[in-house]
């Protein structure tokens, strides 16, 4: 009895239809915006391109020569002279920078040479020029140069002028004279004064014409009498003076007996500051050096 073999394979339908062909076996669609520049969705025909036979080529060879293949009709020549040029480009871009690079490092070196205050001379000289062809066209049309150079200037910017021109100016110039220091302290206490009007009045209806006394009068302080507020400021003021005079010190005199040890007053002031502080320890050793010998 004939036994039939078993089939361990498993069952399979197999069909030869293009519908299950196709269903089996679906290739990607190819996206327009991925496709290279050259390569238009004309030269695509269904999903892939298909291959053109060998005949074919051979026909369209004369039209690919004649349209011009943008990978395979390049010219080598035409590229190294496009290169050759961007190169000779950047070689002059490069000698033109190190060209401006050295002016650059040679005028920051003038610079460097040149005086701190360089730039208020320059620009000093400058004015002084300008100021006098204005002052010389000035004299030609016959007008007078400071009149047309104060109508050029605003208010603000004289009064800017003149405080500055207060500020830099000495109030103090110091002492020349007896008579120009009693005027300068009548000036400032004349400045300080606080006169009362009504009180003047007041003297000047009661006193009539004698208040005004002419240089041949010689009852001139005579009449009438202070007040008591007029003596307390005169007192406050002289004490205010005492005060401030006493804060003052005059300079130390020189001793024509004292002894010589100094070459210029910085040293004798380092001398006295030394012998201040080590006077006390060097003593006999000075005293020794004075005789020329030690007891």
């Amino acid at each position: 009895m004939a036994t039939e073999t078993e089939n361990i394979w498993p069952e399979v339908e197999l069909s030869d239809s293009e519908d299950d062909s196709k269903e089996a076996v679906k290739p990607k669609k190819i996206i327009p915006d991925l496709l290279p520049e050259d390569v238009t969705e004309e030269d695509i025909q269904g999903d892939f391109p298909q291959l053109k036979k060998k005949e074919d080529s051979e026909s369209s060879s004369d039209e690919d020569k004649s349209k011009g293949n943008k990978y395979l009709s390049i010219n080598p020549a035409e590229i190294k002279k496009k290169y050759d040029n961007k190169l000779r480009e950047l070689h002059l871009k490069r000698n033109e920078a190190r060209k401006l690079n050295h002016q650059e490092v040679s005028a920051e070196d003038q610079r460097k040479k040149l005086p701190k205050n360089y730039e208020a001379m320059r620009r000093r000289a400058e004015w002084e020029m300008e100021d006098k062809n204005a002052r010389q066209q000035a004299e030609k049309d016959g007008e007078d140069y400071e009149r047309v150079k104060l109508l050029e200037e605003t208010a603000e910017d004289v009064e800017i002028f003149e405080r500055r021109k207060r500020k830099k100016k000495n109030q103090d110039p110091g002492f020349s004279d007896y008579a120009t220091a009693q005027l300068r302290q009548y000036d400032r206490l004349t400045k300080q004064m606080k006169p009362d009007l009504e009180a003047y009045r007041n003297s000047r209806e009661k006193l009539g014409e004698t208040a005004f006394p002419s240089a041949h009068n010689v009852m001139y302080g005579s009449d009438g009498k202070c007040s008591e507020e007029a003596v307390d400021r005169m007192v406050a003021d002289l004490e205010k003076q005492i005060e401030k005079r006493s804060k003052f010190h005059r300079r130390r005199q020189h001793h024509d007996d004292a002894d010589i040890d100094y070459i210029n007053e910085k040293n004798m002031k380092f001398n006295q500051k030394a012998e201040r502080y080590y006077g006390q320890y060097t003593q006999e050793i000075k005293q020794n050096l004075e005789r020329g010998t030690a007891i």
